[in-house]
């Protein structure tokens, strides 16, 4: 953690020295105050939460519903996803991912799941109880967010031995819904090259024409992704190319700290080169062996996790341990490939690395759960 976390200051510094940015600073006070956290929840004997999950899952509901209200959420580039708070910004769907993790943990902990009647039972209650804040998420609209719970949950339900039947029908549901979105973004180009479509003015015009809940600039996205030189190679398609310049330039050792061209030159756009596009910069700088470093702090913290989630006393341990592991993989594959043009943007930020201060938050006290499993794996209640 500490690792990475230098590797974010450093960068996040180096990525915004054209203008001077200060970011670095504040992402220096975040990982403080995380690291605080960190330690304040490592201390905490997991079992603790399990008697609050439901509190704390309620009180993850409201700002979701808060931010949603015109005058309370402040709208960025079209996604009202954030509450201001003075100088600062909270993103709700930061805290809600804890909350689907300790809801989802509780239930399965203090269910029975045997016989299909009862594993039915299980499943209705989680369907409800992950599925409000995903589609709170979704009104915002924030993807990003929503499309890291459900392999967090699966991992869950997985060790929780759930019926075989039941991840068959689910492979069944997810290519059913990729063969869905595959036949509605064909349509999508189809229309873009069809009607003259504008990026800018016609933005909205398809998706109010369509039944899949996709909007127009989530469809450009996956098109940049199919074919970028085609699909608004200056608009949408511009971060991923320079991306992968950014990557491909690096070499084996990099340019130098604060000497990679892309972000100073503003090629790799300033607004997302200290955040999503971290991973870029680090490649651009400190090349291939760079890249290889951040990976394998990566790896020893998800190997830990999973060492954490065998070693755990008790089921909610496990459940704990393995979904924040998996979570983290999620975020650390999706992010690296994006950068790299193995799957669409998606905004995922990188743990630790990327700025923010409410995700550098949320991952603090999400490893400090994983650290109290260890922790309190020889106690006994």
């Amino acid at each position: 953690m500490l690792g990475l976390g230098a590797f974010g200051i450093a960068f996040i510094y180096s990525a915004q020295l054209p203008v001077q940015g200060d970011s670095w600073i504040r992402q220096l006070v975040w990982l403080l105050i995380g690291a605080v956290l960190y330690v304040t929840v490592s201390l905490i004997d997991y079992q603790f939460w399990l008697g609050v999950a439901h509190w704390i899952y309620a009180a993850c509901l409201v700002p979701l519903v808060l931010v949603l209200i015109p005058g309370i959420g402040t709208q960025v580039f079209g996604s009202q996803r954030w509450i201001r708070l003075g100088p600062f910004q909270f993103e709700p769907s930061d805290t809600a991912i804890l909350a689907v993790l300790l809801i989802t943990a509780s239930l399965l902990v203090r269910s029975e799941i045997g016989t299909v009647k009862q594993s039915l039972g299980v499943l209705g209650k989680l369907a409800l109880a992950v599925g409000t804040p995903m589609l709170l998420i979704l009104k915002q609209p924030d993807l990003k967010s929503a499309i890291v719970l459900p392999p967090m949950v699966f991992s869950m339900l997985y060790v929780s031995r759930l019926s075989v039947r039941f991840f068959a029908g689910a492979l069944a549901a997810f290519l059913l819904l990729t063969g869905i979105i595959a036949w509605d973004t064909w349509r999508y180009m189809d229309f873009v090259e069809s009607n003259s479509y504008s990026f800018q003015a016609d933005r909205g015009r398809y998706e109010s024409h369509s039944l899949v809940p996709l909007h127009d600039y989530q469809r450009n996205r996956i098109l940049s992704f199919i074919d970028p030189d085609k699909i608004d190679p200056m608009g949408i398609g511009w971060n991923q190319r320079q991306s992968l310049i950014s990557v491909g330039s690096g070499g084996l050792s990099g340019k130098g700290w604060t000497e990679g061209t892309q972000a100073r030159l503003g090629y790799l756009p300033r607004a997302v080169a200290h955040n999503d596009f971290i991973f870029s910069v680090i490649a651009e700088e400190k090349g291939f062996l760079g890249s290889i470093t951040v990976l394998s702090l990566f790896g020893l913290m998800l190997f830990n996790g999973i060492r954490i989630a065998g070693l755990s006393r008790d089921r909610f341990g496990t459940l704990l341990a393995l979904g924040v592991t998996v979570l983290f993989m999620v975020h650390v594959f999706v992010n690296i490939a994006m950068t790299i043009g193995l799957v669409p943007i998606t905004g995922i930020p990188l743990p630790f690395i990327s700025y923010g201060g409410t995700f550098v938050l949320s991952c603090c006290l999400l490893q400090g759960l994983v650290q109290s499993v260890y922790r309190f794996r020889k106690d006994f209640a």
